[in-house]
């Protein structure tokens, strides 16, 4: 399953414009699954680090105490790309894109790849 997982996670980088990297985490940002596009920069590299992906669980509780609720998505632009990270505890679902990348385009994506994450998840929670 998890070959289908990383196959359908190529397929959307290839299908989305922009995608450079999509990276599957647990909590504490340490990488369960990823895929990542050949013409991938390298600028990227510092954002794929667990240091990095893991600073979401601490933004996603600090958002969640403004009472707006549970938050669902962060993203973040920057000058050469943007980081797109999903809430689907007790994964995390990070997309690396370019400055151009669709955005909302990624965050429609939200409900379609839950299927593809349960086996993941279930794996994540006996560990």
């Amino acid at each position: 399953m998890t070959e289908d997982i990383k196959k359908y996670f190529n397929g959307l980088i290839q299908k989305v414009s922009g995608i450079m990297c999509i990276i599957v985490t647990d909590r504490d940002g340490t990488p369960v699954i990823s895929a990542k596009a050949d013409d991938a920069a390298l600028e990227i590299g510092l954002a794929t680090k667990p240091t990095f992906l893991a600073t979401y669980t601490m933004a996603t509780d600090q958002a969640g105490k403004l009472g707006l609720g549970k938050n669902q998505s962060i993203v973040c632009m920057y000058s050469n790309y943007q980081i797109i990270q999903m809430n689907k505890l007790p994964l995390i679902v990070t997309f690396i894109g370019s400055e151009d990348c669709n955005t909302g385009h990624i965050l429609a994506l939200s409900d379609q790849i839950d299927n593809y994450l349960d086996e993941i998840k279930q794996t994540v929670i006996e560990a």
